[in-house]
């Protein structure tokens, strides 16, 4: 590669989709190590420890905390980075018939993922779709067989599925599943039933990946706003304008449709994935723009081998560091109290972890599918 290439390489990349990707991951593999449930033990109730740990815990059902955007943004953050990576291998001369394939293959091995992690807690075979590597299979092949459609008609189709979503929970009949936005008694925990014959224990539905298709199609939307000549403010302004629409009607509805993260209403869908238009203009803006790169380098570490650290956190990594961590922290530390102890030693984990992303980052080991 010349230097006048390797220049327009770099100067073309979008560092706020590094970011927001790793910021992400950084906060998915937090949750491995149990600091946020640290954070709101009881002897800490009333404090400001124990209200930010409560907006890093999902909302039991009818609202929105911060910890509810955080799947939106791992499902918004992939679509956005695909007209990058396809739009690379269509213009080197790659067939889409290739590239279908590649994609194709990439959902069956997130569907793959996603099934193989419920099977290991257990020690047996199961079969359970839950997991965010599950939903974003079907997400993710949506996208793609649709991000080389006019917008209008990407627009159409995300509509459409929230529509057809929420008439489906509204309108279906069967006794005892017929109270749409009821935990466990709704169409969501009907299919579960059928498809697997269990409900989730946390009222999570695996019909979810219907609705929340529309987070990685809109993200493809918003890549190709970032990927487009436009001048940067331009670009900002289009992300901020869709993230308000978003966020305006979305929660303008939750009267009528309740904002729901357990069951992905259309209300959520549409203010969740309107702050992540916000969240990604923002960081578009402080990032690329104004140029606040070294910071965000931290998280965006992380982002490199995200199929990775979500695969280590979620077969035993973070507990293994633990047992690690834990004489040294406990023997030091453990004269502050049992609590400030856990704290401590989880984030000295959570560190570890971002440490081994870092480690591969450095010999530039990046593992794929």
């Amino acid at each position: 590669m010349n230097q006048q290439t390797a220049t327009t390489l770099k100067t073309d990349r979008i560092f706020a989709i590094d970011f927001f990707r790793g910021i992400t991951m950084f906060l998915l593999i937090g949750e491995s190590t149990h600091l946020f449930h640290y954070l709101v033990d009881p002897s800490l109730d009333g404090t400001l420890i124990s209200a930010i740990g409560t907006q890093l815990h999902h909302h039991p059902w009818n609202g929105l905390r911060f910890w509810d955007l955080i799947q939106p943004f791992f499902m918004f953050i992939v679509g956005v980075s695909m007209p990058f990576s396809f739009g690379k291998r269509w213009q080197r001369g790659a067939p889409w018939s290739l590239t279908f394939r590649h994609a194709l293959k990439r959902s069956f091995l997130l569907l793959f993922f996603g099934w193989a992690l419920y099977c290991i807690g257990p020690g047996k075979l199961t079969f359970e779709l839950w997991n965010v590597l599950a939903q974003l299979s079907f997400t993710y092949l949506v996208a793609f067989l649709l991000m080389r459609k006019s917008i209008p008609t990407q627009i159409i189709v995300t509509f459409l599925l929230l529509i057809g979503s929420e008439l489906l929970y509204r309108l279906f009949w069967v006794p005892g599943f017929n109270q749409p936005f009821t935990p466990d008694h709704n169409f969501g925990s009907w299919v579960d039933l059928q498809l697997m014959g269990k409900l989730s224990g946390g009222h999570w539905v695996a019909f979810n990946a219907v609705p929340t298709t529309a987070h990685t199609m809109w993200g493809v939307l918003a890549g190709m706003v970032l990927k487009s000549s436009r001048p940067n403010r331009k670009k900002i302004q289009i992300l901020l304008l869709a993230g308000l629409i978003g966020i305006i009607i979305g929660y303008a509805l939750n009267p009528v449709t309740p904002i729901i993260k357990r069951i992905c209403t259309s209300s959520f869908v549409l203010a969740s994935g309107g702050w992540s238009f916000i969240a990604l203009a923002l960081s578009f803006w402080i990032i690329d723009v104004v140029g606040f790169k070294k910071a965000p380098a931290f998280f965006a570490i992380v982002g490199m081998n995200p199929l990775f650290i979500y695969l280590l956190t979620n077969t035993g990594g973070s507990g293994w560091l633990w047992g690690i961590v834990k004489p040294f922290s406990f023997g030091i530390f453990g004269w502050m109290g049992k609590v400030p102890t856990e704290i401590i030693t989880a984030s000295i984990v959570w560190f570890l972890l971002w440490y081994i992303c870092y480690f591969l980052y450095k010999r530039k080991i990046f593992i794929r599918i």
